[in-house]
């Protein structure tokens, strides 16, 4: 029998410690509040992102920098394991590798403050130099925690390569039209939605499909017909401007229901969503099918503290999805 390897996924971005103090509720501003435990795992987004799609059955290389510090060894173990390629993934000896502080309540929910440290480091000229892994890409993964000249040269070769470029707005910030041109596919929280389209309104988490017929629409208007947007709990849904047939052309939306769980710790779920959706559009999955294996995902990652260590195995994913 031959064995298929799946197309490689490549992530360009984010490596940071992850340092999380579980407590109460979170702080006011002004206010101290005691937390219950500390501890340091390993994140960023786009080493979440990898490992997240690793352990979903995604052949996967990451693209990134760390410092030449305990926190970067950290890392550089923890996505290896996972069975990422991390041959891409540059020391710098001159910057600390960047970190996150996070607050998680008893709830799960979270607050966060990253500081770039070495990610901040990651150049096109890091890009151009492993421009070899593009070749015969099925999946560029990106988000917004490098520059963003990195980000858009990264999405300029998946785009030449024939590759899915998929970026998850987040933390977000502004795009240059030339950039969004080069994006396949947006994933964004309500949030980020509404900034992204200058402050429209996002429908409630209550609304049916026709309510986002205008958001679709709006995306179009900016160069974006296929787009993801989650609603935390409530699920997400699945924008389709026809495929690439022109703004106001309309399309299919897709409601993907929640699933439901007792959340201990949401941080690092919307990597997990990105991560899977990532693995089964390189597996030939539809954007909507590869949303909803999503949703199981990142709901079983909330089950658990930390992030990469919290993320799901395919089968686990498939047995609840079934």
């Amino acid at each position: 029998m031959t064995i298929q390897i799946p197309s490689p996924i490549v992530v360009v971005g984010s490596l940071n410690a992850d340092l999380t103090i579980y407590c109460d509720r979170l702080p006011l501003p002004g206010e101290t509040v005691h937390g219950n435990s500390f501890a340091v795992n390993p994140g960023g987004k786009s080493a979440n992102q990898a490992v997240a799609a690793s352990k979903l059955g995604g052949r996967v290389f990451l693209i990134g920098a760390v410092g030449d510090d305990s926190n970067g060894t950290m890392l550089l173990a923890s996505t290896a394991g996972a069975g990422v390629d991390i041959s891409r993934v540059r020391r710098a000896p001159d910057a600390a590798t960047g970190v996150a502080v996070i607050s998680v309540d008893a709830s799960g929910e979270n607050s966060i403050i990253i500081s770039a440290g070495a990610n901040g480091t990651l150049a096109p000229g890091d890009v151009a130099a492993s421009s070899e892994v593009f070749d015969g890409a099925s999946v560029v993964c990106l988000c917004l925690e490098v520059g963003l000249a990195t980000v858009e040269a990264a999405a300029r070769l998946g785009h030449d390569a024939g590759a899915t470029v998929l970026l998850n707005l987040s933390p977000y910030a502004e795009i240059p039209a030339s950039l969004a041109e080069l994006c396949d596919v947006l994933l964004v929280n309500a949030h980020e939605a509404s900034l992204f389209l200058d402050g429209a309104a996002v429908p409630d988490a209550g609304a049916d499909t026709a309510a986002w017929a205008p958001v679709r629409d709006k995306f179009a208007d900016r160069g974006l017909d296929r787009v993801v947007v989650t609603l935390g709990a409530n699920g997400s849904v699945v924008l389709d401007s026809g495929a690439g047939a022109g703004a106001g052309t309309g399309g299919p939306i897709t409601r993907i229901e929640p699933t439901r769980v007792n959340a201990t710790d949401t941080t690092g779920a919307g990597d997990a969503f990105t991560g899977a959706v990532a693995a089964r559009l390189a597996a030939g999955q539809s954007l909507p099918a590869a949303a909803a294996f999503a949703s199981v995902a990142a709901a079983l990652a909330a089950t658990r503290k930390g992030t990469q260590t919290a993320y799901p195995e395919a089968a686990d994913v498939e047995g609840m999805f079934a």
